[in-house]
């Protein structure tokens, strides 16, 4: 086992096909909660998205502190986890939202399908979230 290069971890990140990422938030009464997301790297931040009736968006709202795993399950295995706040953008300008949920869209979709999710995500009570790592932890070879 060996830690990523920071060029290897952002294409593990960005690899296709895209990987889900598991986001570990807290809920207000403390009980974890664990989802799967979408998500795209802009510099060290993640982007994502969610919708403002989430579990995810309450928890966020009340903590921003989250977890964030994204995992090779074959061997030899790797995995990525970076811990950090989300920054919040409840009203996001429709042209900067639509430019993030197309370039997810074509991460999970495809380019050919991209226009069409991405303007099924950029919609009024959809949010744009940003996660600024505190901390990376990055692995490779776990079974080497």
């Amino acid at each position: 086992m060996r830690d990523m290069t920071p060029h290897e971890r952002l294409n593990f990140l960005m690899s296709i096909p895209a990987r889900t990422g598991k986001l570990a938030s807290v809920r207000p009464d403390g009980r974890p909660h664990v989802t799967p997301i979408w998500y795209t790297v802009d510099g060290d931040d993640l982007i994502f998205t969610t919708w403002h009736e989430a579990v995810k968006a309450a928890n966020l709202i009340h903590d921003n502190r989250v977890s964030l795993c994204v995992d090779d399950e074959r061997p030899p295995f790797a995995y990525v986890i970076i811990e950090g706040k989300v920054d919040i953008q409840r009203e996001p300008e429709p042209d900067r939202m639509l430019h993030w949920t197309m370039e997810i869209a074509s991460r999970y979709m495809g380019a050919d399908k991209a226009e069409q999710f991405g303007k099924r995500n950029a919609v009024e009570g959809e949010w744009l979230l940003r996660i600024k790592p505190t901390k990376i932890i990055a692995r490779t070879g776990i079974a080497d």
